[in-house]
């Protein structure tokens, strides 16, 4: 590779060349646009704010799913360029409402993409709508959309909880993100080919790793982020699939959960899908209720990790993760039980496992970057005998999803040790005492090999230092050795008058729509029990 081809792999792999606002009108017609909150009832009002230097645009509204169709369509309506602060991924844009749509009663619920289009240029936003309250919900099953993972990643204007223009030198991410700005270029609509961060193929002998999705989303002006999380990447693949089986499906955001639990109650079964890594105290509240009264609980996710405060009615999502034992004023103020670090931080004293058998403390990467890129990309399979591989032909030690490339690229995992031959939570697990591991794969939080070049790995130090500093209190390399070894599971305990089924790992849906017929069946066996 050229000094110029390595130059510009390292700014598609470390830059951040998130979308920033525009001070001044561009050449060419742009166009962008968000909504006020991320759900809406049967007969609210969507308010749109538009940010466009065409004279006009067009709005169209389109229930996505399995047969996507427009429900609400606008032209002609007058564009205005709009002043963007700075620092709007963290205090929002401030634009002001261009149009009030109003969520017609005959809207189902699902995911709606907020369309604008200005000449050629065209901008992709995302609302769900929520299923009525008088609805009966029996048979029905509810997907809660990964909303504050979609927030997390969300890059545009430049700052997100991974990357920015924050701190005291403008150079680090930012623990304050505001829902009031547009969603960035992938998180709502992807080209078919667009790939995903496990790998497809496995890496030529001695290869320094490499990042494809990243490298895709430089070239052809995507999100760095696309892959990481958003309804295309994740919850589309489940409504997708699921519609095609006949499930009749509800979808709320976590934010709904957040602040009105009492949404969940009465339905049979409730899935969690994809890259579902920000929880709040308040949701995790709602799911125990739940379970413990009966509830079931179908978890194809993975990377339950950090503990988030919503605010402002949930437009402004607090995380400080790595710096917030120094920097979030929860620990000076209190209650530590808040603080928006790890689950697993012994400030907090809620181990993620406690609520879905797993955390991502103990899992964390595989199948790509310089975690098990040559791995088997699947789930080995301990115990075939339980319910939940029923009709699948799956014997001790076969790969489940191995061929469509459904481990990773974020686990989920327990400390473990084998006895006989299966594996059982070790005594520092945290976990339910009826909890069953099923399958088990290796992870890691770390990238190290020896055909990797400081400096130029994606994942570097930073997960690996804190993970261990979590677990042991310290972060030199004898506590790093110790815990930098992670796994990917899938477990079933029950808990109260409750079930709970979790398979962790943030693509098993893709596994879904890539055909698996037994990744298909494990999931049908899952809902289909849940749900009669």
């Amino acid at each position: 590779m050229s000094e110029r081809d390595e130059a510009w792999v390292r700014e598609a792999v470390l830059g951040n060349y998130a979308e920033r606002p525009l001070h001044a009108p561009p050449l060419g017609l742009r166009i962008w646009s968000y909504s006020d909150r991320l759900s809406y009832a049967p007969g609210e009002l969507v308010r749109v704010s538009v940010c466009t230097n065409a004279k006009s645009y067009a709005l169209e509204v389109i229930h996505d799913g399995l047969t996507p169709h427009t429900v609400f369509a606008r032209d002609g309506l007058p564009g205005h360029w709009r002043e963007t602060p700075d620092d709007c991924s963290v205090t929002g844009c401030g634009w002001p409402v261009s149009i009030e749509i109003p969520v017609s009663q005959d809207w189902a619920s699902g995911g709606y993409i907020l369309r604008t289009r200005a000449g050629g240029d065209v901008h992709d936003h995302m609302f769900l709508v929520r299923p009525a309250r008088v609805r009966d919900k029996r048979g029905r099953l509810l997907l809660i959309a990964a909303t504050a993972t979609w927030t997390a990643y969300n890059d545009w204007g430049g700052s997100n909880h991974y990357q920015g223009y924050c701190g005291p030198k403008g150079d680090r991410f930012s623990p304050t993100l505001s829902l009031l700005r547009p969603l960035a270029k992938g998180f709502v609509s992807l080209p078919a080919d667009a790939p995903r961060a496990v790998l497809l193929d496995d890496p030529p002998i001695n290869s320094e790793p490499r990042y494809p999705h990243m490298e895709w989303a430089f070239a052809n002006g995507y999100s760095k982020k696309y892959m990481s999380s958003g309804w295309a990447s994740f919850e589309r693949h489940f409504v997708t699939w699921a519609e095609a089986q006949g499930y009749a499906l509800d979808i709320i955001s976590q934010t709904d959960l957040h602040y009105h639990p009492d949404l969940i109650e009465g339905y049979g079964c409730v899935a969690l899908v994809g890259h579902d890594e920000y929880w709040s105290w308040e949701m995790r509240d709602a799911i125990d209720a739940y379970v413990r009264q009966g509830g079931r609980i179908a978890r194809f996710a993975g990377n339950f990790m950090w503990q988030i405060r919503l605010s402002d009615e949930g437009r402004t999502q607090t995380c400080y993760k790595y710096i917030a034992r120094a920097e979030d004023p929860f620990m000076a103020s209190g209650p530590r039980n808040r603080v928006t670090e790890s689950w697993e931080a012994h400030e907090i004293g809620r181990p993620g496992a406690a609520t879905f058998g797993l955390n991502a403390t103990h899992g964390l990467y595989a199948s790509w970057s310089g975690c098990s890129p040559r791995g088997a990309k699947g789930f080995p399979v301990y115990r075939p005998e339980h319910w939940a591989f029923e009709n699948t032909g799956l014997y001790y030690g076969d790969i489940l999803g191995g061929a469509s490339r459904i481990f990773g690229y974020e686990v989920d995992g327990l400390p473990y040790e084998i006895r006989g031959g299966l594996p059982y939570p070790a005594d520092t697990a945290q976990a339910p005492e009826n909890i069953q591991i099923l399958a088990l794969g290796l992870a890691a939080t770390v990238e190290e090999g020896a055909t990797i070049r400081p400096g130029r790995s994606f994942l570097g130090t930073e997960d690996g230092e804190y993970v261990a500093s979590v677990l042991t209190g310290r972060m030199d390399a004898e506590a790093i050795e110790q815990t930098k070894r992670g796994c990917g599971m899938i477990v079933n305990f029950s808990s109260g008058r409750g079930e709970i089924f979790h398979a962790g790992s943030s693509d098993w849906i893709i596994g879904l729509t890539r055909n698996d017929a037994m990744v298909q069946q494990v999931t049908k066996n899952v809902l289909n029990r849940y749900l009669a």
